[in-house]
Order: C-alpha cells, then structure tokens, then sequence
C-alpha cells in the first residue's frame, strides 16, 4: 500500500516498495531546511508522536552520518543510523537510514522541499530494498502514521520558531532572532 498523500504518481518501478508523505508547512523553506541539518533542531521533534531522540553523533555533509537512539513511549530503545548521500541546499536531502552503517535492510528516502506561497511543501519519498521490507515497515513499525506524526512534529516546531522570533537562518540578520 503506497501512501502517495502528495498526489503525485508513485514510480511505478519502486511503487510497490515506496511510501510517500507530504505536508505543507507554515514556514520559509530555509528555516524547515534548517530543522533537518542541526542537531539542535533534530532533538526537537524528529520521531513519531511520544517519542524522543539522543543523538550519539552527527556529521551533517554528504558522506556524513547521525548515529542516534529513539526512545520508544513504551520504554523501547531503537538504533538508528543515517548516513547523507546528497545535500542541495535548500531544496533535496537524500539519506539512507537504516539500524547501523552496514544494515543491509536500509531503505533510501529522498526529501524535498518547495515552496508553496509563504510556506513550504515537504515531500518525503521512502524506497524501501524489498517490497516485503515495505510491507513489514508500514504494517508493524506503523512507517505511514509514524512519518506523518514525524512531518506533524516537524510542522509544529518550525511554526513555532517563526512565531516566537527564534527562526534563524542563514539569511535572518545577526541580532533578528529576538
């Protein structure tokens, strides 16, 4: 079951191992760019609602990796390991996200991001090595409400930021954050 909340088509020679989320966001596009390449953002809301994040390293460059634990509500600690094979700023970060460096099960996701009149449109396209890996991803890790929540999170604090004076980025003046 490809999510394709986006409206566009799936590739049709990955869309039965694909999930696609989008959401359109409140902000300036590089400020949720931004949300994506400091760990100090990251730690505020990437993960599913109810759960958190600790980062054990983080190299944000193309062949840079972010080793980090989500944190379960249920108690449940999860290794996680992404690596960065492609950084356009601000428009496209591809990353290969899997449990280690040599997972063989790491699935590639592709992230856009446009604008949309003063905000931002987010297009998270997941492609998974098998479709059983997809299968499994979206019936037992909940991968489809589990992204959704993700770019929800991500939605909230960025809106936030702007709201509060906080944004900053590289084109906010020196002094502008309030």
């Amino acid at each position: 079951m490809t999510k394709t909340s986006s409206g566009s088509e799936p590739d049709h020679t990955t869309a039965d191992r694909e999930v696609v989320i989008s959401r359109t966001i409140g902000a300036p596009r590089e400020l949720v760019f931004e949300a994506f390449t400091q760990v100090r953002h990251l730690s505020q809301w990437w993960g599913p609602d109810g759960f958190t994040t600790t980062t054990r390293s983080f190299e944000f460059r193309t062949g840079g990796a972010w080793a980090f634990v989500m944190h379960g509500p249920d108690g449940t600690d999860y290794q996680e390991w992404i690596t960065w094979t492609e950084i356009v700023p601000p428009t496209r970060i591809v990353l290969v996200h899997g449990e280690s460096r040599d997972d063989p099960n790491a699935f590639e996701s592709v992230l856009t991001f446009e604008p949309a009149g003063e905000g931002t449109r987010i297009v998270m396209r997941t492609v998974f090595p098998t479709k059983e890996l997809r299968d499994e991803a979206v019936e037992k890790y909940h991968a489809v409400e589990g992204g959704e929540q993700t770019l929800r999170s991500l939605a909230a604090y960025v809106v936030g930021l702007t709201r509060n004076g906080t944004g900053r980025t590289e084109s906010t003046p020196k002094g502008a954050e309030g």
